[in-house]
């Protein structure tokens, strides 16, 4: 791991289950939603957390001694929701707290290529948690922002969270898991 334990995609499922077992989920969603939508959530782990949720799913490490385990079918839309509130989130912040920056009428960022920035941004680190603060600053339409913001979280938390669930199978990927959440973060970046 490169950073602090406490940044450790395994580290903090794992601590989520230990307190509040069956319920961590709702942790995870908590920690997916702060990173896509609050600035403060900028350093939090989400591609990483996604793939590890995916992987303790398959191999039932979300289940704490006594509980129920939690099925990928509830996991994925679970982050889901959660990243596309967190971006809605973010995108309330910059159009109510920020002043339109985008008054050029020649602006290319988001006028132009507003949907496709907030698409792809949610595959970037630390981009995925500016663009849609920058997209309400700049008064993107919102309909045309929700509908790229559906989209994009729906390839990234559906997509990498069942990555995990398939990959986590395989023994040498648990037993690698940082190599693969690096390799993740460096497609996505």
């Amino acid at each position: 791991m490169l950073g602090p334990e406490w940044l450790d995609a395994t580290f903090i499922i794992k601590a989520f289950v230990g307190w509040i077992g069956p319920w961590a989920i709702l942790g995870v969603m908590l920690v997916i939603f702060a990173e896509t939508g609050l600035l403060i959530g900028f350093f939090l782990p989400g591609d990483s957390l996604l793939f590890t949720l995916g992987m303790f799913v398959a191999i039932g490490e979300t289940n704490p001694a006594e509980g129920v385990p939690v099925p990928i079918w509830v996991a994925a839309p679970l982050v889901w929701l959660a990243a596309v509130a967190g971006n809605q989130t973010g995108y309330l912040i910059g159009r109510k707290a920020g002043p339109a920056i985008f008054n050029k009428p020649d602006s290319r960022l988001f006028k132009r290529h507003g949907g496709k920035a907030v698409t792809l941004a949610q595959f970037v680190p630390i981009v995925r948690t500016f663009t849609p603060v920058i997209a309400g600053v700049g008064k993107m339409n919102y309909r045309h922002f929700i509908t790229f913001n559906i989209l994009g979280a729906t390839f990234w938390a559906f997509g990498i969270t069942w990555l995990g669930y398939f990959l986590g199978t395989i023994t040498w990927i648990q037993d690698n898991i940082d190599a693969m959440i690096l390799v993740i973060v460096f497609i996505s970046v």
